[in-house]
């Protein structure tokens, strides 16, 4: 069928084989804290430190009150993951605020969340990164102007099919790009906060006399000044995905949090710092692609080492976000939300194609139809909306089950101070600065129950669905993974 039946529709096995498949997950807990910290920092350095620092300063309108805002982006950051560190040693399952929202609230709200994240907020996550790769990836070839709209969308379609490519045909030569770009990241970060600090010790710090200049103090400003800032911070929650995998979770999970959003939050406090050593308020704003504007001044002739330093990080990042799209796809499927052919692998190549194949066709019309600071201001808005649904679950569970076994606690303050701000997050633009897409996004988040009570719920599925998905596995050679395989 294409929704999974749980239970009813299995083999006479298949409960005992499923029993074995999870009994072999928790068997295999090999990231431990040295990995975790990688898994966290990995994820978060991303596209966002050389694209959002511009916008962030756009809508803040001085360096000082944009500084205060990263630095108040990495706390949010911080209390958000120490939230999802108890969560998570609560509900020890795989599978981020799905599985949460699932055990928490139920399967409607559950369904709601795997719905928007397959269709919209995965998808939108890797066209902004693509987007912001294509930037860096065609600076070079227009130096001195803005890279024409066209070549630099066309360049993030294609980076978006190679990677659809390389994650479809091979597993292992996916996660050796991103170990091998990781690297690539980190040097090209280390390279500005150098440069920076050399910047400022001979003197260059004009950009911070009367840094609190023509701040603004419009609310809708500065939560979208705070969408762009939390972009670059996305990905605090990755650990949260892989709980299962974890060595002694209760103690890995808030530890990995502790160390590596800090870590991060202070890298990018230095780098923002360096752009405006190098750089006038005015030329960072006109500038299309920071990082290789700070090049140019600092550098010089070897600018274009900073360019192609950004554009392997941020292909890096986005065959991350590409090559993780399908785990909650996978769970979602798995208890029966999504159609089956999503959860499903290629025969030979033993990878996720059908859903790797649907996150690359979204992502696609999100890049023909959007720029990058307008699908960042969408996938944050819907990211908030669902991470102060997940805290809110944290609140109930501590208010109404304070008896159930929970290793690490966050002190309650701290979960509050989260739903308040993903509250004002959601709230803010569109009371300030209402657009109509964001009416468009909750209407397509609701839409959701035109399909959860007739395919979920009752279970009511047409022939020709089931003849959709026959084809589709014939087409793909795509079957269900067995979970005990290996």
């Amino acid at each position: 069928s294409t929704m999974r039946k749980r239970k009813t529709t299995d083999s006479p096995h298949s409960s005992t084989d499923l029993s074995e498949g999870k009994e072999k997950l928790r068997l295999k807990q090999e990231v431990g804290l040295i990995s975790g910290v990688s898994l966290i920092a990995g994820t978060m350095i991303g596209s966002g430190i050389f694209m959002s620092p511009e916008w962030v300063l756009h809508h803040m309108g001085s360096p000082a009150s944009s500084l205060l805002i990263w630095a108040a982006c990495g706390l949010l950051a911080m209390f958000g993951a120490l939230s999802y560190a108890e969560l998570g040693t609560i509900i020890k399952e795989s599978g981020g605020e799905y599985i949460y929202i699932l055990r928490i609230f139920g399967s409607f709200p559950a369904f709601l969340f795997a719905y928007t994240s397959v269709i919209l907020v995965r998808p939108a996550g890797l066209a902004a990164v693509c987007l912001s790769f294509a930037e860096y990836a065609v600076a070079p070839f227009y130096p001195g102007c803005s890279s024409p709209q066209v070549v630099v969308k066309c360049t993030a379609a294609a980076c978006i099919l190679l990677l659809t490519i390389i994650n479809c045909l091979n597993v292992r030569l996916a996660t050796s790009i991103m170990n091998i770009f990781t690297a690539a990241k980190l040097l090209a970060l280390l390279v500005i906060v150098v440069g920076g600090l050399v910047l400022l010790a001979k003197g260059q710090t004009q950009s911070f006399q009367n840094g609190f200049q023509n701040m603004t103090t419009s609310i809708g400003a500065v939560g979208v000044a705070f969408y762009q800032g939390l972009w670059s911070y996305d990905g605090w929650n990755n650990l949260n995905y892989v709980t299962e995998e974890l060595k002694k979770p209760e103690v890995t999970l808030p530890r990995a949090v502790m160390i590596a959003i800090p870590l991060v939050t202070c890298l990018y406090l230095l780098v923002n710092v360096s752009y405006l050593a190098a750089m006038t308020p005015s030329e960072l704003l006109s500038s299309g692609a920071v990082a290789v504007t700070w090049g140019d001044k600092v550098l010089g002739s070897w600018a274009w080492l900073i360019s192609l330093s950004v554009a392997l990080s941020t292909f890096g990042s986005s065959n991350g976000t590409f090559f993780s799209g399908g785990r909650v796809c996978y769970i979602a499927a798995r208890e029966g939300h999504m159609p089956d052919i999503l959860s499903m692998a290629h025969v030979r190549c033993l990878t996720p194609s059908p859903a790797l194949l649907f996150t690359s066709a979204m992502s696609l019309i999100m890049i023909i139809s959007g720029s990058f600071t307008s699908i960042v201001n969408f996938f944050s808005f819907i990211a908030w909306f669902f991470y102060g649904m997940t805290i809110s679950g944290l609140l109930y569970l501590k208010i109404k089950k304070p008896e159930l076994p929970r290793s690490y606690k966050v002190p309650i303050i701290i979960p509050i101070i989260v739903l308040v701000a993903a509250v004002y997050l959601v709230l803010a633009p569109i009371i300030d600065q209402p657009q109509i897409e964001f009416l468009y996004i909750v209407l397509f988040i609701f839409s959701g129950v035109i399909l959860y009570f007739p395919l979920v719920r009752f279970k009511c599925h047409p022939r020709f669905l089931q003849r959709i998905t026959l084809h589709l596995q014939l087409f793909l050679e795509v079957a269900p993974t067995a979970r005990d395989a290996n």
